[in-house]
């Protein structure tokens, strides 16, 4: 005798990534935009800023879930004390390129994982140390494009590889969703309906 399907998590998210990620893990799911402003500012704690961002964007889709988990999501880069949300202009990216360049930042998200009955709210991070960038790299990447809508200004799943010279951490949690932290909650909420636990 088979298992029922899995219901479909409710991803509250428009990020073409974090619906590969699901895709990539059998994770069945239907993806709504959420409701919720973000407001980043440049300094403050990323680990609470990014939970409180994926906490406000699954409760703002909550209502249309029909009883199903919701899962939301919300990642930043930090350096120093500062926070890189995604640039605003190519002079922008270049800036943060120039400061995470030779240097180790992290890559920190927020996950809120939630049903009618309880809520979950945990944060991950990923350590990723850029090469030396000589103003030529920077331009040359700037001028790609892929940096527009990328939280540090770079996307390690395209182009932006070609920065990076040390991952420490869950890889997938760079590209926009933690992996490894999702699988984890869904063996602890929902053990084997999901295929984990």
């Amino acid at each position: 005798m088979s298992a029922p399907p899995a219901p479909p998590l409710l991803l509250a998210s428009t990020s073409p990534q974090r619906r590969v990620i699901l895709a990539q893990l059998g994770v069945p799911f239907d993806a709504v935009a959420p409701r919720y402003e973000e407001h980043d500012p440049p300094e403050g704690d990323a680990t609470e800023l990014v939970r409180s961002h994926a906490r406000g964007k699954a409760e703002s889709v909550a209502g249309e879930a029909d009883g199903r988990p919701v899962l939301g999501v919300d990642t930043t880069v930090a350096l120093g004390g500062r926070i890189y949300a995604k640039p605003a202009d190519e002079g922008g990216a270049a800036e943060m390129l120039g400061e995470l360049a030779g240097r180790t930042h992290a890559v920190v998200s927020g996950l809120c994982l939630m049903t009618p009955a309880w809520q979950v709210v945990e944060a991950a991070a990923t350590l990723v140390t850029f090469r030396a960038l000589t103003p030529r790299d920077i331009g040359l990447y700037v001028a790609s494009g892929e940096w527009q809508g990328r939280a540090g200004g770079y996307a390690i799943q395209g182009l932006g590889a070609g920065l990076v010279e040390q991952v420490e951490g869950d890889y997938l949690n760079i590209v926009g969703l933690p992996g490894a932290l999702l699988v984890r909650l869904l063996a602890e909420h929902f053990p084997g309906v999901y295929g984990f636990g």
